[in-house]
């Protein structure tokens, strides 16, 4: 069995004034996407596959640079995160596996978080699991509702939440653990039934867990793993973020 990754870096970010993929934006004078790479790298994951969408010859040449493959696909129209997926159905196909999906736009994923998480993907023989973190504040973020037993339950979008549920601190980073072949199962079943007309990856661990899988939570060990920036202000932050506790990328 081997254990593989998909990187989300198809998206604009038009908040960011850059003609650049929001991925491509720099912490610390390095590409968030590298960040990301890295991590998965320092975890033992080497087979990655990049998502590009928006501008994606910066995404190409940025893969070009580095001195071990990484494959690519294109996404050429933006229609959610369970969209983006879809576009690597080929590379998930190649794989017996487990598969960690990330955001190219959360740099502070750490190598730790990815491996202790696949450790209880695996202990677990749950058909996936989300990388969770507490937030003092969890404002905007989707909740993570668990069951008796600690299994999750729901992933709750915060403007879908009852007050109960507005109470819980535990949200989802947008990091996922699947068995390749039960994401796979579940993948083409995903509608775009929405207001935005979009296929959206948590309606996978929903539809999964409909069909009586057992889905887990892993809560991450720093809470900055959720982290991401979506205008220079809060890129800036990120800088500052990085800087303040000496995080590296590699």
């Amino acid at each position: 069995m081997s254990n593989c990754a998909i990187i989300l870096a198809g998206g604009e970010g038009k908040r960011m004034k850059s003609d650049k993929p929001k991925p491509m934006s720099l912490v610390l004078e390095k590409p968030m996407l590298l960040w990301v790479i890295s991590a998965l790298k320092k975890a033992g994951v080497d087979d990655i596959c990049v998502v590009k969408g928006y501008h994606k010859e910066y995404i190409e040449e940025f893969l070009e640079t580095l001195d071990f493959p990484v494959e690519s696909v294109y996404q050429s129209e933006r229609l959610g995160t369970g969209h983006a997926v879809m576009m690597a159905k080929d590379f998930l196909g190649r794989h017996d596996g487990n598969v960690v999906i990330l955001n190219g736009d959360a740099p502070f994923m750490t190598a730790e978080t990815i491996e202790n998480s696949l450790r209880q993907h695996t202990a677990t023989g749950c058909s996936a699991t989300v990388i969770s973190a507490q937030l003092d504040d969890a404002a905007g973020y989707g909740r993570i509702v668990r069951d008796a037993s600690g299994n999750l339950k729901a992933i709750v979008e915060h403007k879908d939440a009852d007050g109960e549920t507005l109470k819980i601190n535990e949200v989802n980073s947008g990091g996922y653990w699947f068995d390749c072949q039960r994401l796979l199962g579940v993948l083409g079943k995903i509608k775009s039934d929405n207001k935005a007309g979009e296929y959206y990856l948590p309606d996978a661990i929903k539809l999964l867990l409909q069909e009586g899988d057992t889905v887990g939570a892993y809560t991450a060990e720093c809470s900055d793993a959720v982290l991401g920036a979506n205008d220079p202000a809060q890129l800036e932050e990120l800088n500052q973020i990085a800087k303040a506790k000496g995080y590296t990328c590699g």
